[in-house]
């Protein structure tokens, strides 16, 4: 007869190693967690993680409770900013060189750059992902409604494809000079209104497509990066569709937790995931945001799924819902499937950005 820990091995979630006394509570606890080949993963022991939070925690970066085997074996084979395992601590000093980013173009280099500037690639098919950054300035009698005074965007290569100061509707009473370095002086200068920033914006979102129709497919229309988009995008006045935005701000492998309740800040991503600190006091422009924000897209983007060796594991987007993965009359099937079985059938609860690439 076996003993029960043989049966509790039996019935270990494939994923995140967790035991059970009966395979139904398995089948049920695969129902509730969404595992999939996109969550974070151990590179030591394999196991599957909600989050890049939690997988940090578990490899004992920044936590005063790793799990001891894991932690010892990627202190020295493993890259703290992607957490990838490396077989070796030669491969991984090969690999840290490219790893490690540096901070975009000082804002000399940024004035330069911008004589470039221009709505590109109007006809190009797809047109891969841009990024937008907006500083505010306040408004209201204490100066906390929040109203777009500078917006930026820029293409995957980091290149300013629109940069302006912007007239808000309504009296700044607030300028927060200390963070945004506006001045009065910009904003009375400057003669791009909110309509004239949108228009232009917009056009970069669209790429040439008609904006009725990227209500239903893509088509040319671009996808749109940044950290905190819909404060940025209501900003400016500009309803675009949930499914062409990539948010680092709501990603939830970048979230705080595991359960996914709060998100990280850009400037804590920036340094625990890129290895630069942005948004250090001083004049910051929103250039330095949108280039944070598309490196982060691009990092999660490149990720790689499934077994070692396999190029993306991914089959599609997730199912609609849990009952189509796992629906309750198929109940005896599943109970007799293993738990590698499970957790094929499993998909996220998210829209995994690889499937970009």
């Amino acid at each position: 007869m076996d003993s029960s820990s043989d049966a509790h091995s039996r019935n270990r979630c494939a994923a995140c190693y967790r035991e059970f006394n009966r395979m139904e509570h398995l089948v049920e606890h695969m129902r509730a967690s969404h595992h999939s080949q996109h969550d974070p993963r151990c590179g030591v022991c394999g196991k599957h993680c909600r989050s890049v939070d939690a997988l940090r925690d578990h490899l004992g970066i920044g936590t005063a409770l790793p799990k001891a085997g894991c932690a010892r074996l990627f202190t020295a084979q493993g890259c703290a900013l992607c957490l990838a395992f490396f077989p070796n601590p030669t491969a991984l000093r090969a690999h840290q060189a490219a790893c490690q980013l540096s901070r975009g173009p000082s804002l000399s280099q940024l004035t330069r750059s911008m004589s470039r500037m221009g709505i590109q690639g109007g006809g190009h098919g797809g047109g891969g992902a841009v990024a937008l950054g907006c500083k505010m300035v306040g408004a209201g009698s204490d100066g906390t409604l929040d109203v777009c005074a500078r917006v930026c965007v820029i293409d995957e290569n980091e290149v300013i494809l629109y940069e302006s100061f912007v007239k808000p509707l309504i009296p700044v009473t607030q300028y927060r000079y200390e963070m945004t370095g506006i001045r009065p002086e910009h904003l009375r200068d400057s003669g791009t209104t909110v309509k004239q920033a949108r228009k232009r914006v917009e056009d970069i979102l669209l790429n040439g497509e008609q904006p009725w129709k990227i209500r239903t497919a893509r088509g040319g229309a671009r996808l749109l990066v940044g950290h905190g988009l819909d404060h940025d995008l209501d900003g400016l006045g500009i309803d675009y569709p949930a499914y062409l935005k990539r948010d680092t701000a709501t990603y939830p492998p970048l979230m705080k937790t595991s359960s996914r309740l709060m998100s990280n800040s850009l400037k804590f991503l920036t340094r625990s995931c890129l290895g630069y600190e942005i948004q250090n006091g001083g004049h910051q422009h929103p250039y330095d945001d949108c280039v944070a924000a598309m490196r982060l897209y691009k990092r999660m983007r490149a990720l790689k799924h499934g077994p070692m060796g396999e190029e993306k594991g991914c089959t599609g987007p997730p199912p609609s819902s849990v009952a189509e993965a796992f629906p309750a009359w198929r109940q005896r099937e599943l109970e007799r499937m293993s738990p590698e079985e499970l957790l094929r059938m499993s998909k996220p609860d998210y829209r995994c950005w690889c499937l970009d690439g």
